[in-house]
């Protein structure tokens, strides 16, 4: 298994890190510095505490401040320590089986909520489901997901591309990347996976 470089401090973090089942987290214990309370400034799921690091933090507020929809969209999950992400995952076997929690509920150590760069959202409703968040294609939901590449954010995990993320298509995970990455990725159809790929082919053509 390969180890994605973890950052240290703010604000050298890395926008494309790449965090999946192939590319762990070298150090997934560390806490990344630079962590922003969203709950500043939209709604938090009753019961979470929701983190990004700063870079996500700012544009999502400026994503939320332009559409005027800071009480329409709830944050559901956002940075998650390592040891959180193990007791979501034993606790999602327990409560959902083990194909459920392969398709949804990344490895420890795997997953993008220990980077601080990722974050679910859900239409804020009562009774929000923390692992599925109900985040329609219409509405509100559907012009945040078609502004987001603008402020550095993409689609995740998109149903086509589920073969080689190795994730069930999630319309409610996003993840910043920053621009121009998160427009490109979005006009060229790609996945992180691939768009990271070509990114080091272009920039290392004899590697």
């Amino acid at each position: 298994m390969k180890t994605a470089q973890v950052y240290k401090k703010e604000p050298f973090y890395d926008p494309l890190l790449l965090v999946n089942r192939s590319h762990a987290l070298e150090n997934p214990s560390e806490t990344p510095a630079g962590l922003v309370d969203v709950s500043t400034f939209m709604p938090v799921m009753p019961g979470q505490k929701v983190y990004l690091l700063f870079p996500a933090a700012s544009a999502l507020k400026a994503l939320l401040d332009h559409l005027d929809a800071k009480g329409v969209i709830t944050a559901v999950s956002g940075w998650r320590s390592f040891s959180e992400q193990v007791n979501i995952y034993k606790d999602s076997l327990i409560e959902n089986g083990e194909e459920f929690t392969k398709k949804y509920v990344a490895w420890p150590g795997c997953s993008e909520h220990e980077t601080g760069l990722a974050i679910d959202l859900g239409l804020t409703m009562e009774n929000m489901d923390f692992i599925r968040p109900w985040f329609p294609y219409d509405g509100i939901c559907e012009t945040f997901r078609n502004l987001a590449p603008s402020y550095g954010f993409i689609l995740r995990y998109a149903k086509e591309k589920e073969n080689v993320t190795g994730i069930s298509h999630e319309p409610w995970h996003f993840r910043y990347v920053g621009t121009p990455h998160s427009e490109i990725i979005t006009q060229k159809g790609l996945c992180l996976e691939e768009y990271i790929e070509n990114f080091n082919k272009k920039n290392n053509p004899q590697g």
